[in-house]
């Protein structure tokens, strides 16, 4: 029950109407006083309170003094006595609720599977739901360990029914190829004996490992990883009606899980893990290939510009005040115009300066195509490998009319992955427009003997790889099957159209657009007033006429300090000189419910309340302090480093 109220809200909430009084009758002392508490407290709550403690002592002496009766007799009630219980079967008649039977836990048990838990992923958000249906439907709760044991029970029909549904779904092939995720993996030919098993794990185990190093060889392990789960059959739509939290959760339980776990479960419930695993890990996948494409492009641009900076750095003579040198050789020229460069010049502007004059201005036309040289050198020497993979593997697509180029130009490079022309046929069709910037189009497009333009297949495919690496960042171009980097149209809510109305009333927006837009101006109108009325006030705000006028804010000045800051301060040190952060934290956790809130993957936990407390706090302070878990298990005795991994695994 909420704890602090205000004057106005015990008035609306705790105060009794003409009609309750009546209730009362001739009961007097703690039996009047505790039955009016539960009466507005049942109002209130849709619920009886489960002790005295429960009703904050400002509520009890609000009704107390409309009862007259002293708010002290309040604890002499007897909550558990025969006449409270005649008590609440008064209280029920009177607002029109019954007491909660077998049949409503049935009913109750489905609405929650069918209608709550598929779309509820919040902590305690199930819970909150079965009360509001009990309230509804005029019923008072059961008991809150009996309530959450049908909260229990309605999440373990709806994962059974749904790992039934998900079962049926695999063809045969599909059941058989999941269960092989579970074998171990076979040593090569050349190191293995018979029947001999290398030591790595299983395939399942293989497929959870992340390659997050940049290069090529990160990729095609990844790809590797990504043709194994596509070879398994199992498509995207095969979870297409189950909430995403729902997915995740399975996710999340089969990453965790060992191979022998997996063996003595159920064939729907492993199967469906495994499923879930998948699926999710071919999305995960894949926007790892896409990350680790843009990376590479980004990094041997920019490892091309520091090589050729560093070259120039190296290597330059920079001719300083070239303008007064410019000065001298024109009126120079102009005094003698008949004269020759030797007689005339060089006396001015020594022959060496002049040519090192001439190398800086020819040096500085040729940065870029320097870059462009290193890039092209680094990128068909190493990286040019993972072309064939990632066009083979990734279908890149694109909603705007714009980009359908770069869409175009990727096709192209696909149709050529294994050909070893140098240079395109000139029968293709090249897009050059939006592909090739036009700073750098005279460095990729060649002109041959014959006069045609020719254009280097190399030079176009960093041209493509960059032009993609931009419109992906910017999500102009998706990728079939991932996540990050998937299609914009599905960031909305897939009933988006059929449930506008609620969407926007959830937004607190209107639908209409001049409505919306209207909003906005007056927003900012009202905003613009306010800086326009109030900057003149305000003395700690100035503005200056540097770059056509910046606001300068004046510090912060320091307060004083309250009275008896430093004896305070002085006490609090000397009682807790040595208090350890691991005690502040258990301290912590007492007081605000810390551990309660974390939730295990699984479908049941079997370590005690107090057993687990004691580990997560541990866990909290091993990884929040970078200790780490061995060194915060072997300071502690009764609990080792695999109990701590496993709680931070499973929760």
């Amino acid at each position: 029950m909420h704890q602090r109220w205000t004057i106005d809200e015990l008035i609306d909430v705790w105060t009794l109407l003409p009609a309750e009084r009546e209730l009362l009758g001739n009961k007097t002392g703690p039996t009047r006083l505790g039955f009016a508490v539960m009466l507005k407290a049942f109002q209130h709550e849709g619920k009886f309170p489960y002790n005295s403690h429960e009703v904050p002592e400002l509520v009890v002496k609000y009704v107390a003094r409309q009862v007259g009766v002293p708010h002290e007799q309040y604890r002499e009630f007897n909550w558990r006595s025969r006449n409270s219980s005649y008590q609440r079967q008064d209280i029920r008649a009177y607002c029109g609720f019954r007491e909660f039977t077998r049949e409503d836990a049935d009913t109750l048990t489905d609405w929650l599977s069918q209608s709550v838990v598929p779309r509820e992923f919040r902590v305690g958000a199930v819970t909150d739901a079965a009360f509001q249906w009990l309230r509804g439907n005029k019923i008072e709760p059961p008991s809150t360990g009996r309530l959450q044991r049908f909260v229990d029970s309605a999440e373990r029909q709806y994962d059974q029914c749904l790992c039934q549904t998900i079962h049926d779904r695999l063809s045969a092939a599909q059941r058989e190829a999941l269960d092989k995720l579970l074998d171990a993996i076979p040593l090569p030919e050349d190191e293995a004996g018979e029947g001999e098993l290398i030591p790595r794990g299983s395939v399942l185990q293989n497929l959870r490992t992340n390659s997050e190093k940049r290069g090529v060889d990160s990729v095609e392990q990844q790809i590797e990883k990504l043709r194994l789960l596509r070879k398994i059959g199992l498509s995207h739509s095969l979870f297409a009606d189950v909430s995403p939290h729902v997915l995740v959760r399975y996710r999340e339980r089969a990453a965790t899980e060992s191979p022998s776990h997996f063996r003595v479960q159920a064939a729907p419930v492993r199967l469906t893990l495994l499923a879930a695993f998948c699926v999710t890990r071919m999305t995960e996948l894949t926007d790892s290939l896409v990350t680790h494409l843009i990376d590479m492009v980004h990094h041997i641009n920019v490892r091309a510009e520091r090589r050729v900076e560093k070259k120039f750095v190296k290597e330059f003579k920079k001719v300083n005040n070239k303008e007064r040198l410019w000065e001298k050789l024109l009126e120079a020229a102009l005094a003698n115009p008949d004269g020759t460069v030797r007689t005339v010049l060089f006396p001015v502007v020594s022959e060496e300066t002049l040519r090192d004059l001439l190398r800086e201005f020819k040096e500085k036309g040729g940065f870029r195509q320097q870059v462009h040289t290193v890039l092209r050198g680094t990128y068909k020497t190493h990286y040019r490998r993972m072309i064939p993979w990632v066009l083979t593997e990734l279908e890149f697509r694109s909603n705007n009319q714009r980009h359908q180029p770069v869409i175009q130009a990727l096709g192209l490079l696909k149709r050529y992955v294994d050909s070893y022309v140098r240079i395109y046929p000139p029968e293709e069709v090249i897009p050059v427009g939006g592909v090739i910037d036009r700073s750098i189009q005279n460095l990729i497009l060649e002109q041959g003997t014959d006069g045609k333009t020719r254009v280097n297949r190399v030079n176009y495919e960093l041209c493509v790889l960059s032009a993609l690496r931009d419109a992906v960042r910017s999500r102009e171009i998706w990728v079939v099957g991932a996540d990050n980097y998937r299609d914009p149209e599905k960031d909305l809510p897939q009933d988006f159209e059929t449930q506008k109305t609620q969407y926007f009333e959830a937004l607190s927006q209107p639908q209409d657009v001049e409505t919306f837009v209207l909003g906005l101006e007056q927003q900012l109108n009202d905003a613009l007033v306010m800086l326009h009325d109030g900057l003149p006030k305000n003395a700690e705000v100035k503005v200056t006429k540097l770059d056509g006028g910046r606001f300068v804010v004046s510090p912060l000045k320091a307060q004083p300090d309250p009275p008896f800051y430093d004896t305070l301060k002085g006490e609090v040190g000397r009682q807790f000189w040595n208090t350890q952060l691991l005690e502040v934290l258990v301290e912590s956790d007492q007081r605000a419910g810390i551990t309660p809130h974390f939730k295990s993957f699984m479908t049941r936990e079997n370590l005690s309340r107090e057993d687990l407390q004691q580990r997560l706090l541990l866990c909290l302070f091993g990884l929040g302090t970078n200790t780490g878990l061995k060194r915060v298990a072997a300071g502690q005795d009764g609990v080792a480093h695999h109990n701590l991994q496993y709680v931070k695994t499973h929760y």
